[in-house]
């Protein structure tokens, strides 16, 4: 429809503002106004987005940086944790769905091949989407949400073995070629996992101390190591979904994650709206026709049945119920590859118009529906959970034996480590306090990390960056710079995260200290008057060490 590319931009960001706007004022779920309005822009309706190469650029690139920052949150020793339930939990839901959901299908009447499609179109779920909703509601850190996402990432590599196995019964020699596709696969996969390790044990943590020495270089670093780490899982027969999340495991174990996450949460929420655009305007709306009772079924069946599965796996584990819940409402729900799917059986000739038109009609239902169970997955929990206890054991072992150690968590958060910061902390961890410690000095960071501080490489003006924190551990925030706009900025940052622990600042002067008093600072210090004022107390109130007199002297 229109031939500037550019004002096609221009008209689909105008139109997502305004249908997120109309969303917020509803109370509705961003993604689910945003497939919409995709919708609205597609083919099916005005025809202002057909295909256009740079939304779905735009698209891919927040795909990458969406996976390349959840792997930035997760590190060995949480992928060793939570590894075998996440495989399990992952293999598992695969096969149960795929056989309950075979058996449904030809029950509704489908042929068996069009049933093993829509079977295998069931059991993946949308990492894309649940990642955004678990980030936005600031659970991916959680338990249920790394054992979900690592149940997906093993979904990513089962439809990738999927769509390739599919790919060569198509053709002739389809048993040779599928066992030759299968070795490749395998091969590239140790390839790729053993070029990764390497560059994590000699390459990256020296890079990156040298790259954050400049904020702008370090960003543009990660925004570049994220694309191209998708490309090569991309090229390499994966997924890109896969390789950018390998990039950022890459590099979660450098003291730069935090930071760098943080300041790509902005651009990666913008990115990822020409997704969900896009994903609204593929969907064909005029192939849904006459499908509305089999699509009921198989929806319900997405929407109660997987996080069933899910539950009594990790039951099974040792999980408790509320784990197993809040997991499992992340698979309720059909993913883009499922779509893609359908599509590849319509172009082999597997599959005709009505069944992609089914599978369609489930994808749209399960994910606008599934937004709202995540989005409210707590208030579920409470009113269901007198019903779940069928899903966990007597003793939930394996939330027993691993107990959080309340003793060992950090309940101070310090900002800045300079002359007066570091001198501050030592005399703090003389006196036992537990201290969690950030600046933005690489070199600062990596110097009392090997003194054996906790420290962050951190910004106290970024608010995405608080919200990686742990502020609800601690009782006290000290900032040690002494910069009245940083600090304006930290206070802002605090109540945004509804911090309501006690906060110390320091100060230029006498003056400053008291305008923060007065906007509910519970402690200021101002270092060199603080000092000075000790000093002269001291000389004024502690005896001579020694004699003075001329006698002593001789």
């Amino acid at each position: 429809m229109f031939e500037n590319v550019f004002m096609q931009i221009g008209v689909v960001l105008g139109l997502a503002a305004v249908g997120g706007a109309l969303a917020q004022l509803l109370r509705q779920p961003l993604i689910v106004a945003f497939i919409a309005v995709g919708m609205l822009l597609g083919p099916s309706v005005s025809g202002v987005v057909t295909y256009s190469s740079e939304i779905e650029l735009f698209a891919r690139l927040g795909i990458a940086l969406l996976l390349f920052i959840v792997g930035l949150k997760l590190d060995l020793h949480v992928i060793r944790t939570v590894g075998p339930v996440a495989l399990a939990s992952g293999l598992g839901q695969v096969f149960f769905t795929s056989v309950v959901g075979y058996l449904l299908a030809l029950m509704l009447g489908l042929s068996p091949v069009a049933a093993l499609y829509v079977a295998v179109a069931l059991t993946f779920s949308s990492t894309i989407i649940i990642v955004k909703l678990l980030s936005d509601k600031r659970e991916v850190d959680s338990l249920h949400g790394r054992i979900a996402v690592g149940f997906l990432i093993v979904q990513d590599i089962v439809v990738v073995l999927v769509m390739i196995g599919l790919t060569a019964f198509g053709q002739a020699d389809g048993a040779v070629h599928l066992g030759w596709e299968a070795l490749q696969i395998l091969l590239k996969g140790a390839a790729m996992l053993l070029t990764v390790a390497l560059l994590m044990r000699y390459v990256l943590p020296r890079l990156m101390s040298h790259l954050a020495r400049s904020s702008e270089l370090l960003m543009l670093f990660a925004i570049a190591w994220a694309v191209l780490g998708a490309s090569a899982g991309d090229a390499l027969g994966f997924s890109k979904e896969v390789g950018a999340f390998l990039a950022g495991i890459s590099i979660a174990s450098t003291p730069f994650r935090e930071q760098v996450a943080a300041r790509l949460v902005s651009l990666r929420d913008f990115l990822l709206l020409f997704f969900f655009i896009e994903l609204g305007a593929a969907l064909d709306l005029g192939a849904l026709g006459g499908q509305l009772g089999a699509s009921a079924v198989f929806s319900l069946f997405v929407l109660i049945g997987n996080p069933l599965i899910v539950m009594a796996i990790m039951g099974y584990m040792g999980y408790r119920k509320r784990t197993g819940f809040l997991a499992g409402l992340t698979v309720a729900q059909i993913s883009e590859f499922s779509l893609i799917l359908a599509a590849l059986g319509l172009s082999l000739g597997h599959l005709d118009q009505e069944t992609v038109g089914l599978i369609t009609l489930v994808g749209l239902i399960t994910i606008s529906v599934s937004t709202y169970m995540i989005l409210y997955s707590h208030q579920l929990y409470a009113r269901l959970a007198p019903w779940l206890s069928v899903f966990e054991r007597e003793l939930p072992h394996r939330e027993l034996d691993s107990p959080v150690d309340a003793d060992a968590r950090p309940d101070m958060l310090l900002i800045g480590l300079g002359r007066y910061g570091a001198a501050l902390a030592a005399n703090l961890r003389e006196r036992g306090a537990r201290l969690l410690a950030m600046d933005f000095d690489p070199s600062t960071v990596e110097r009392h990390t090997r003194d054996g501080y906790q420290v962050h490489y951190g910004d106290a003006e970024d608010p995405e960056f608080l919200a990686t924190l742990p502020l609800a551990d601690m009782r006290w925030v000290v900032s040690t710079v002494r910069d009245r706009d940083i600090n304006r900025m930290l206070l802002h940052g605090l109540r945004a995260q509804k911090y309501g622990g006690q906060v110390a600042i320091s100060a230029s002067n006498v003056r400053e200290a008291r305008q923060f008093e007065s906007e509910g600072v519970d402690l200021t210090f101002v270092p060199y008057a603080d000092a000075a004022r000790d000093a002269a107390m001291r000389l004024v109130t502690e005896p001579p060490t020694t004699d003075p007199s001329p006698e002593a002297a001789k």
